[in-house]
């Protein structure tokens, strides 16, 4: 059950996280970059499913953002944890002219994954994603409230109206060590 419900719903909330980088680039190339560049690094923490069949499933991420040469977008890499059930994720996003950015998780809509096919970026800080899969419409929205968190949020459209399903909060970590052995 568990292992469904990473095949399922971790993809949406991957697909929300590298989405959001995306939707900033749509107004201003310098402003995109920037934004861009911010989300880059490593990423980690918890989330939970707030609504639907697997409400209350608590599960941890972590992801490593990236920035590819030469081109407006990003890349990230990760996996969400679920109990002792892993799902590996990696979502690509890059510029796609007036369309703003598009882009997939895992392999798109194709395979396993999910197309991101539109976005928006709403101030400086916050930026909304269309995303989908054969019938699953939703939207991501992430907010950077400063330089070290973010809050994702995914909701999927049921009949005319946006239900948020997942809701996320990641914080920025390094590679510098936090703790130490005392010698005795």
């Amino acid at each position: 059950m568990k292992r469904l419900f990473l095949s399922a719903v971790l993809p949406v909330m991957a697909v929300s996280l590298s989405g959001a980088a995306h939707a900033e680039a749509v107004k201003s190339p310098e402003r995109d970059k920037k934004f861009f560049k911010s989300v880059e690094g490593a990423w980690t923490g918890p989330g939970e499913i707030v609504a639907g069949k697997y409400k209350g499933t608590k599960f941890n991420c972590n992801f490593t953002g990236s920035t590819p040469d030469g081109k407006v977008g990003m890349s990230l890499d990760g996996g969400c944890r679920v109990g002792v059930f892993t799902q590996k994720m990696s979502a690509t996003i890059e510029q796609a002219g007036r369309a703003g950015y598009r882009g997939t998780f895992l392999d798109g809509s194709e395979g396993k994954g999910l197309d991101i096919v539109s976005g928006n970026v709403v101030d400086g800080r916050k930026v909304i994603l269309s995303i989908n899969r054969n019938q699953l419409n939703g939207v991501m929205q992430a907010r950077v409230p400063d330089e070290n968190s973010m809050h994702v949020t995914i909701s999927v459209r049921v009949d005319k109206q946006l239900v948020p399903v997942i809701g996320m909060k990641l914080m920025r970590v390094d590679d510098t060590a936090v703790g130490a052995i005392a010698k005795n």
